[in-house]
């Protein structure tokens, strides 16, 4: 399972011209499957990202997570995130998990996420063509990977 997570002044999503979510301050995370994630991974992630100290504190130090800042978050699901370029330059998705993998791991990661923050998260549409608009702060991007563990 990766992601990515960036820390923004605002965020949303838009489907069919129909703004479905935004938010303020907080993360937008890219989610990518693969067939062999499990719970675990996303236990394991979305404990990291809940605790991820990317916010600044009264000293203006990356010291503080979502949770100090209680701020808002946007999950989107994104097999492309699974891509490899390895060979030619048509990028493979064969790692990318079947919707019927896929599906059931984005809820349980969603929820997971949400029992994290102590409360409701905004969402893209799993399979939707989305619209992803926001303001990057920092700019701070970070890519977590489950299965490297670093």
């Amino acid at each position: 399972m990766k992601v990515v997570i960036q820390k923004v002044s605002e965020a949303s999503v838009t489907i069919e011209s129909v703004k479905v979510t935004e938010i303020k301050e907080g993360l937008l995370i890219l989610l990518g499957i693969e067939a062999e994630d499990t719970k675990d991974d996303i236990e394991w992630l979305t404990k990291k990202i809940a605790n991820l100290r990317i916010f600044k504190d009264e000293n203006n130090v990356m010291n503080n997570s979502i949770l100090d800042e209680k701020g808002d978050a946007i999950v989107v699901s994104q097999f492309t995130l699974q891509a490899s370029t390895k060979k030619g330059n048509r990028p493979s998705y064969i790692k990318a998990a079947k919707p019927e993998i896929a599906i059931p791991l984005y809820r349980e990661f969603i929820m997971q996420f949400e029992m994290q923050l102590g409360k409701k998260i905004g969402t893209g549409k799993f399979g939707a063509d989305m619209k992803v608009a926001l303001v990057n702060n920092g700019p701070v991007t970070i890519i977590i990977d489950s299965k490297k563990r670093e």
